[in-house]
């Protein structure tokens, strides 16, 4: 397990907000972070990039695809930050991606949701899973240990390289969220914002289907997240 890294995620779900964990890089001396571009067009990802080209930043270990990312964005990634995997929605998914990333697909790893488990034809075009593991337990809160989709995530995880994971919280009830998209209501236990560090006590029941690079997927601030990263750390035995 000593080989495994945990890194603090820069997601840009709420609006603008994004802007701040940029000034955290080099408040917090960071310099690695996992990158979750996933709600920014191609003008405001670029915004994103030139301004982390003003940071101290050295290294992108894993980056979320968004579907409309061209593949010159992974050679900018791969070339400037030494991206060394990255993730990408279910074909079944709504996020779907429907480029052609033919030259990086020994470094691309289809992610798990609540509602979509990777295919096979998935995992024949692709490096592996990116095992989401917030997602995979809201399954599981949801249909049981003994549901089928939760049954073929095991049997997956057991004949698939992972390549990567995602962590986020898991809350005791259900919540709501909008996603604004798909223009769809959904409720379910995962979410991307962290209230208490028991949110994530779930992740020591999937120490088996953790990847050497694990990245945290929260709204909450860089400097939260580095708490959030010596928790896992401790609760992991990974430090």
């Amino acid at each position: 397990m000593a080989n495994k890294k945990i890194l603090p995620g820069l997601t840009t779900r709420t609006p603008g907000k994004w802007k701040n964990k940029v000034r955290e890089i080099d408040e917090l001396g960071l310099k690695e972070i996992a990158l979750f571009p996933t709600s920014l067009n191609a003008e405001e990802r670029r915004e994103l990039y030139d301004l982390l080209e003003k940071t101290g930043l050295k290294k992108i270990p894993h980056v979320h695809l968004r579907d409309d990312m061209k593949l010159e964005e992974l050679d900018y990634l791969t070339n400037k930050y030494g991206t060394e995997v990255f993730n990408v929605h279910s074909e079944n998914d709504f996020y779907k991606s429907t480029r052609d990333y033919k030259n990086y697909f020994e470094k691309i790893y289809v992610e798990n949701t609540v509602s979509n488990t990777p295919t096979e034809n998935d995992l024949k075009r692709y490096a592996g899973l990116c095992f989401d593991l917030s997602h995979w337990q809201a399954l599981v809160l949801s249909e049981g240990e003994n549901g089928s989709e939760n049954i073929k995530l095991k049997k997956f995880g057991q004949e698939h390289k992972i390549g990567c994971n995602h962590i986020a919280a898991v809350k005791p009830e259900k919540i709501h969220y909008y996603d604004k998209s798909s223009k769809q209501d959904f409720y379910s236990y995962d979410s991307h914002d962290l209230a208490d560090l028991s949110e994530l006590d779930y992740v020591k029941k999937y120490k088996d289907y953790l990847a050497d690079i694990i990245s945290i997927e929260l709204e909450n601030p860089l400097k939260r997240q580095l708490e959030v990263k010596k928790y896992l750390e401790k609760i992991l035995d990974l430090s």
